[in-house]
């Protein structure tokens, strides 16, 4: 009797768990992004456009590092190539040299209680590793237009964006529109190599003159097509906040002597068996905003067991984790990663040397701080002669999360369903840094989003070989920047 009555429990509590878990999945994921109808197409002269951006992509501005930081001729070039082809931006929109080599316009909008928009993009380039020239389809620097795309360095990052915005706002001058926002134009001359000659200096004038913004828009997440897990339409990811990131240097200490007669516990030895350590032990995986308001855009478009999964996250978190954690572009989604990426020690084939190091790439969740980080690298360790020291250079936490309830952000997911209908909308969480650092301090809010579109073959493109944009996304890409900056400052 006893069995039987638990029996019968049993089934009503999992008859109960069942039909919380198919209420959850057929509730879930309706579409938050702010209905909009379809515009017609604004006329693009699309033709134009893309030789104008073949012809900036020409220009090797290129960020080689702290030893070569400015192409100061490159740089100057393209400045006179703005100048040249978007004669009323330069005629009707303030244009500033910040520190010789950044570009700052000013749009002054008619209604001064408004705060501006700052839409940020930057001129420089990553540099093509030596000896892959021979891999591109067309020379990297040579600006070519053929079969519908424009190749060479940049266009992907990010004079697409740069020229992009600018081809917008000389379309809407020839439209005599006048924005009641005040519009900014930030055009860092490094933010290869952390923008802190350009970006920084911008924002530092702005700050000085006690510059408030409602919004910044720079580089960062895409149209996915293909990339998202069991989504097939394309998603228009805005980032909402970005990873910190901080440079660890991990060292040990050890006995040294000649190599003819070695001790036990060397320098090296120690590293290695503290990396083998941090490999085998990660940080823990986690679901944090923004990922979680990602996947709550997106769930509605899932088949039926991953709807079921990912509606259903108390239960299923575990699962949920070890699947995105088997790739790492969604493991870096929900995990503070950690890559090793230089290693020294030694100096010549016989000695053994007392001390070795590593050099630790972190990017940050939202959440992590570079104190908890470290902390639990020491717990991890647990091993004195394992120094662990926060390296001279980038150190930045996290970003704030933006909010997706903020006029700003639902201006932009309009803009953008009004230029591609056929796409989804969602927040996301960027796993690189830009130059809204530099920024974010003077906004309510920092989104990083430019409506590039990509599949998975796509990825290895930025700052690899063949980088390119099709002159038709590229189009849609001066669409959306028309109608942003319309429904933002109009």
């Amino acid at each position: 009797m006893i069995a039987k009555r638990f029996a019968i429990a049993l089934a009503l509590a999992l008859a109960a768990l069942l039909a919380v878990l198919v209420f959850n999945m057929v509730t879930a994921g309706s579409p938050r992004a702010p209905k909009a109808a379809t515009i017609a197409n604004e006329r693009i002269d699309q033709a134009g456009a893309a030789r104008r951006l073949a012809a900036a992509v020409r220009i090797p501005t290129v960020s080689h590092g702290a030893a070569r930081p400015v192409e100061a001729a490159a740089l100057q070039n393209l400045h006179a190539l703005l100048q040249a082809s978007f004669p009323r931006v330069h005629n009707i929109l303030k244009r500033e040299t910040v520190n010789k080599f950044s570009l700052l316009y000013t749009w002054q909008g008619t209604n001064p209680s408004l705060k501006p928009a700052l839409f940020s993009a930057h001129m420089d380039v990553a540099p093509v590793e030596p000896g892959t020239e021979k891999d591109w389809t067309h020379p990297p620097f040579a600006g070519a237009i053929e079969g519908g795309f424009v190749w060479g360095r940049g266009t992907m990052d990010m004079k697409g964006a740069m020229m992009g915005v600018l081809e917008a706002v000389e379309h809407l001058l020839a439209g005599d529109f006048k924005p009641k926002r005040s519009v900014y134009l930030a055009i860092g001359h490094d933010e290869e190599i952390g923008g802190t000659r350009g970006a920084a200096k911008i924002g530092e004038q702005l700050r000085e003159r006690g510059v408030r913004l409602a919004f910044t828009l720079d580089e960062g997440l895409v149209v996915t097509e293909g990339i998202l897990p069991g989504v097939e339409k394309p998603v228009a990811l805005i980032g909402i906040a970005e990873k910190g990131i901080v440079t660890l240097k991990l060292s040990t200490r050890g006995p040294g002597g000649h190599g003819s007669m070695p001790p036990s516990g060397s320098a090296i030895a120690k590293l290695s068996q503290a990396l083998a350590r941090l490999e085998v032990n990660p940080m823990p995986a986690a679901l944090r905003r923004p990922v979680t308001d990602m996947f709550d855009h997106v769930v509605a478009e899932m088949p039926f067991m991953s709807r079921l999964v990912f509606a259903n996250r108390w239960l299923f978190e575990p699962i949920i984790l070890s699947r995105l954690t088997q790739r790492p572009a969604t493991n870096a989604l929900v995990r503070t990663t950690t890559a090793v990426t230089i290693i020294k020690g030694g100096v010549k084939p016989n000695v053994i040397p007392q001390r070795a190091e590593a050099t630790i790439n972190v990017r940050m969740l939202p959440g992590d701080t570079t104190a908890s980080v470290m902390d639990y690298l020491r717990r991890l360790m647990a091993d004195p002669d394992v120094e662990i020291a926060i390296a001279p250079g980038t150190n930045l936490e996290a970003s704030p999360v933006s909010d997706t309830r903020s006029d700003s952000y639902k201006a932009i997911a309009k803009s953008f369903r009004e230029v591609f209908p056929d796409a989804l909308v969602a927040p996301g969480l960027l796993v690189g840094t830009t130059d809204t650092r530099h920024y974010q301090m003077l906004a309510e809010n920092s989104f990083r989003f430019m409506p590039l579109r990509l599949k998975a073959d796509d990825l290895k493109r930025f700052h690899g070989t063949d980088e390119r944009i099709s002159v038709s996304n590229y189009a849609e890409i001066i669409r959306f920047y028309v109608q942003l900056i319309s429904n933002t400052g109009g």
